[in-house]
Parts: C-alpha cells; sequence; structure tokens
C-alpha cells in the first residue's frame, strides 16, 4: 500500500525545459514512476533527442515543443497536449535561464529577458494548464525554484529576484486554487552540475569553495532531485500544499 502512494500509472506529466539537466533528470524520475511524459522545449531535434533516450528505456514520451515565454504558443501548446495527448494531471514549471553580471551594469534587456523566461514563463503554463485541472478537480503542479530564493551570490542578483518570485507564485497558486483540489509545491534545488552550471563546474575555485560551503561537500547530481519530485507528484502529498522542498545537501542548514 506505501507504495502505491508514489505510483504515476495513469498520470500524463509536462516538463518544461526539459531537453536535458535538471528537466530532464525529473522527467527520467516521473517516467520511471510510471507518468506518461510530455517534454517541452523550443528547439525540436534536442526535444526528439531525448524523448528517444527516455523511450529506451521504454518510458512512454510524448513531445510538445513551444516557447513558454510566448502567451500565445503557450496557451496552443497546452491546448493541443489536452487535446491530443490527454488530460495534464502533473505539471513541472523548470524552464529557466542564467544570466550572469555585476548588477551595477546588468543591462535592462537582459533583465527582461530573464523575468520573461524565469517567472513569466511559470505563470503562462501554470495557469494556461490550472485552467484544465479545475474543473477535473485534481492536479499537481511542481515549480522549480532554487536555494537563491533565500540566498544570493555575487553577480547573480536578478536570477535571486526571480527565483524569490518563483516561490512567492507557488504560495500564491496554491491559496488561488488548492480550494479546487490542487496542490502546488516547489522543489529548491543547490548547487547541482547541469549546463546551467558548467562555467562553475569547471571552475576549480568555485568547486573548492562549494564542497568546503556544502555539508555533503559535493555538487549534488541531477538524479538526486528525482525522489523530492516523484513525491509531490503523488497522492503521497495530497495534503501538502504551497511548500518548498530544498535539496541542497545542506547548504541554508549552516553558515
Amino acid at each position: 500500500m506505501s507504495l502505491k502512494l508514489f505510483d504515476l500509472t495513469g498520470q500524463t506529466a509536462l516538463i518544461t525545459g526539459s531537453s536535458q539537466g535538471i528537466g530532464y533528470a525529473l522527467a527520467q524520475g516521473l517516467g520511471r514512476a510510471g507518468a506518461r511524459i510530455v517534454l517541452n522545449g523550443r528547439r525540436a531535434d534536442a526535444v526528439e533527442a531525448a524523448a528517444e533516450t527516455l523511450r529506451a528505456e521504454e518510458i512512454a514520451v510524448e513531445t510538445a515543443v513551444f516557447d513558454v515565454t510566448d502567451i500565445e504558443a503557450v496557451r496552443s501548446g497546452v491546448d493541443r497536449i489536452e487535446a491530443g495527448i490527454g488530460p495534464i494531471g502533473i505539471l513541472v514549471n523548470n524552464a529557466g535561464i542564467q544570466r550572469r553580471a555585476p548588477l551595477e551594469t546588468y543591462p535592462a534587456e537582459t533583465w527582461s529577458e530573464i523575468m520573461r523566461a524565469n517567472v513569466d514563463s511559470v505563470f503562462f503554463v501554470g495557469q494556461a494548464v490550472a485552467r484544465y485541472m479545475i474543473p477535473r478537480s485534481r492536479g499537481k503542479i511542481i515549480n522549480i525554484a532554487s536555494l537563491q530564493a533565500q540566498a544570493a551570490r555575487y553577480s547573480i542578483a536578478p536570477y535571486t529576484a526571480t527565483k524569490g518570485a518563483v516561490l512567492n507564485l507557488t504560495k500564491g497558486m496554491c491559496t488561488d486554487w488548492a480550494r479546487h483540489g490542487l496542490q502546488i509545491n516547489a522543489i529548491g534545488p543547490g548547487y547541482f552540475e547541469t549546463p546551467l552550471n558548467q562555467a562553475l563546474v569547471d571552475d576549480p575555485t568555485f568547486t573548492d569553495w562549494l564542497k568546503t560551503r556544502t555539508p555533503t561537500g559535493r555538487w549534488g547530481r541531477v538524479e538526486e532531485l528525482q525522489g523530492a519530485a516523484i513525491f509531490l507528484a503523488s497522492s503521497a502529498s495530497d495534503f501538502v500544499n504551497g511548500q518548498i522542498i530544498y535539496v541542497d545537501g545542506g547548504v541554508l542548514a549552516t553558515l
């Protein structure tokens, strides 16, 4: 009985920005738990390549190529999934970017770009999917925040602002939509080896600092985010709402 709480068989899960990195790992984890996966990204070739890799594991995979920062593309993309693939029972808002620069010289156009990618996309896709979930009185939305929702580092102030916004938008989604049977929560990854962090992974000075700063003493592996995602996507979390689970190796627990 306890294992059935985490069984996602029969569920359709849309994961944005899922052709690589954290999004791909979460798609793999949810797929291994039984969900039918809908991979999303802007590049059809990258999305299809990721889909073929998952299909080799006998995971049921569909693809949906659209830009999550374009509201009309989002709405039509979600409509196509609902009509052609099936009801979206799980949404993972993972798509996002990082743009590093000192705040005093940070270009206004880059500020707008990172806000569109990291905040607007969560609102656009979350709203489009919730409009289908609400009449069904059920649904799981998982927003990918960051430990930077709570702590900043030099040259990433705008990124920190976006992840703080995702954290509070998660609470707002819960406040508005929990009454309709939806559970909306977030995962806050710490420092993981991903393409987004490759410059830091390749920097021995930063990696040495990270190993000292993190109680676990190492970079995270993206597969280590799968358990939290499966929990939040499953019936095991039916009374968990508006929360953020930090998966950070203990960084936020220590000074």
